[in-house]
């Protein structure tokens, strides 16, 4: 198996834990805490949930998935503000599919979440991959 398909496979691993992540503390902040708002059902609580999940990510990405390409032990959290930013434009992009599935078929903020999640999986790990965590060699694997 590749190097890059290593990485790809311990990147969707992540994006598991990630996802269950997210999706806990969604179903947390959006059922029992703030239920009945539109605001607080679709838009806050998605946002606080996925800060959480993109924390998870991130550490599991340092240690884990892109280990191999962390040269000195200062550039945690630079890489975290840069993979933060990127992931929350991602996610931008993500809420606004969200936002339009459920305006066209009315699901649950949980399916919605779930089905926007699809769409941003492969940019982030490109985005990872060839920027965040690229490599100082010139090889992308």
């Amino acid at each position: 198996m590749s190097r890059l398909l290593r990485r790809y496979v311990r990147f969707l691993g992540t994006g598991a834990v990630g996802t269950v992540v997210d999706m806990l503390v969604l179903w947390i902040l959006s059922d029992p805490l703030l239920h009945g708002t539109y605001w607080g059902e679709y838009i806050i609580s998605p946002v606080l949930s996925f800060q959480c999940a993109v924390a998870v990510n991130f550490t599991i990405s340092y240690f884990y998935v892109w280990k191999d390409r962390i040269r000195t032990s200062g550039r945690f959290f630079r890489l975290y503000i840069a993979y933060n930013l990127s992931a929350t434009a991602i996610f931008l992009l993500r809420l606004v599919v969200l936002l339009l599935i459920e305006r066209l078929t009315s699901w649950d903020v949980l399916i919605c979440n779930l089905l926007a999640m699809s769409f941003s999986g492969l940019l982030n790990f490109t985005i990872s991959n060839l920027i965040i965590f690229r490599s100082r060699t010139g090889k992308n694997g």
